[in-house]
């Protein structure tokens, strides 16, 4: 199979925390920090975001967040995709 048939990879992290404020992304305890995951699109990662937000609904200062890896590892390439 060549490179050009095989979908490029467009890798999100998904962690959460608890945040020193609830307006910002600032988190107060890094060794406490969730990792769920890197998955290979963002159509993988919502999934695994929601179902570890869901299910800490009752800790209100608890946050889930999706980064896009891949625009880190290619900040170039960041506007040649559109977002998803």
């Amino acid at each position: 199979m060549s490179r050009e048939t095989v979908p490029r990879q467009l890798l999100h992290l998904v962690f959460g925390g608890e945040p020193t404020d609830l307006q910002d992304v600032e988190l107060k305890d890094l060794n406490r920090l969730g990792i769920v995951g890197i998955f290979p699109s963002y159509a993988s990662a919502y999934p695994a975001w929601k179902a570890k937000a869901q299910g800490t609904v009752d800790n209100v200062d608890m946050r889930y967040f999706i980064v896009h890896l891949h625009r880190l590892l290619e900040p170039d390439a960041a506007g040649a995709s559109p977002p998803r």
